[in-house]
């Protein structure tokens, strides 16, 4: 087994279990004792949300690198390479050390069977206890309170915000998400919440676990201008500390205030150019991604999102008016067949003035058919394609210089779109 790439161990983890998702912690807790495993860092930051969670964690891990700390973090889905799951200092983990923690969980795992979610969970746990790091960042995989995750008792536990989503799992009302969200939550511990209204089972978790909270609009907030930003918020103490003159972030400043919040309790060396320059060095693979394309001679912007719910769509739209007006905007759009569709869409009608709707190379794929149907009935103009590669190349075909092409809708669409745009990059297109 120790032989094994580290595709043949995906491809095996992809078969371990009879169900991809199977919500519980008493099989991984076990698996965790028997490989004898204790807390993955001296500081542990957990950070769940309906979204925000990626550009969060990017948030965290380069404030606290810049202070000299040696940081893990653990995130999911990947977009190109399951190395992107695990970083440790700021390199992604190579193969050869995932296939090591792979076999060692599997070694230790015996007859309890365990999702790919939670073997990867488990090796990542492996190799950041190895790696004797200072602060681990975990960013949660589906809701919170049964994720493999949580098996760690988080030092501070982050919730950026609270929507639907995973309405199977999570219920479908932001009272039962708040819920599992709150899991996470540990008593005395401190709990930070980026969602201005959070639902009050949140509220009540807070004060049954006598945990500090600290929460957007009443504890820490942010101000937005034209030329920069703004953030006011408190430490452990209640001190209040502000910053002045950040500037503008490509990614969320929402989540890039909550992690600054989250900094603020850690009790780190307080210096506003430092915090600002770590701010602004964070990045996030396909969240609010801008690239440049040359196509057959014309300079093309293309901005990519992996955004995939309403709450998600509506915050892309929010961030497209502010971009100036008068370009056409064409979209390259997929989605899974159980997202919330019209939720999508709606917030993105007025921004986008041509649609390109493909099937995405999963069998959780929404059919183009449907996209196309869906757009048709509001009056969108929309052409199906039979995958996103084709659709990105037609609409490359059709804008004029200057036209900006928006890839938006799922991990799989932005990937499927990296890959095409990795292959122009070898042929020098």
């Amino acid at each position: 087994m120790s032989e094994r790439t580290l595709a043949d161990w995906l491809s095996y983890l992809e078969q371990l279990h009879p169900t991809a998702i199977d919500m519980g912690l008493e099989r991984c807790r076990e698996v965790a004792r028997r490989l004898g495993l204790g807390r993955p860092a001296k500081r542990v930051i957990t950070v769940t949300g309906t979204n925000g969670k990626g550009s969060t964690c990017a948030f965290l891990a380069s404030l606290l690198r810049r202070q000299g700390l040696r940081v893990g973090v653990y995130s999911s889905p990947h977009l190109l390479r399951y190395n992107e799951r695990v970083s440790i200092d700021g390199v992604e983990a190579g193969d050869a050390q995932l296939c090591a923690a792979f076999a060692a969980v599997e070694a230790a795992r015996g007859e309890i069977s365990l999702t790919y979610f939670e073997m990867g969970t488990l090796a990542a746990f492996w190799l950041f206890e190895q790696a004797k790091l200072d602060v681990a960042v975990l960013e949660v995989g589906l809701g919170g309170r049964l994720d493999a995750v949580n098996l760690i008792d988080a030092d501070l536990a982050l919730i950026t915000s609270i929507g639907l989503d995973h309405a199977e799992w999570l219920g479908d009302s932001r009272d039962s998400v708040a819920y599992e969200k709150a899991g996470i939550l540990r008593p005395g511990r401190p709990a930070l919440c980026g969602d201005l209204e959070p639902p009050q089972p949140l509220v009540d978790q807070v004060v049954a676990l006598a945990a500090p909270f600290f929460l957007r609009g009443r504890d820490y907030d942010l101000r937005i201008g034209d030329q920069g930003w703004s953030w006011r918020g408190r430490d452990l103490q209640g001190r209040t500390l502000e910053l002045e003159g950040l500037p503008l972030l490509d990614l969320p400043m929402e989540n890039a205030a909550l992690a600054v919040q989250a900094y603020a309790l850690l009790d780190l060396p307080w210096n506003a150019a430092e915090i600002a320059a770590a701010l602004a060095a964070a990045r996030v693979t396909g969240r609010l991604e801008r690239r440049r394309l040359s196509w057959k001679g014309k300079p093309l912007d293309l901005l990519l999102d992996v955004g995939h719910n309403p709450h998600a769509a509506n915050y892309l739209a929010s961030r497209l008016r502010e971009l100036p007006a008068g370009r056409r905007r064409r979209a390259v759009f997929g989605l899974l067949a159980d997202k919330d569709l019209p939720g999508v869409l709606a917030p993105l009608l007025v921004q986008v003035q041509d649609w390109a709707v493909a099937p995405l190379p999963t069998p959780r794929s929404r059919p183009a058919v449907e996209l196309e149907a869906a757009l048709r009935n509001v009056g969108a103009s929309v052409t199906a394609y039979p995958d996103v590669a084709a659709a990105l190349m037609a609409q490359c075909e059709r804008a004029a210089a200057g036209d900006e092409i928006l890839l938006f809708g799922s991990f799989y669409c932005v990937a499927e779109a990296l890959e095409w745009l990795a292959g122009q990059a070898g042929q020098g297109g």
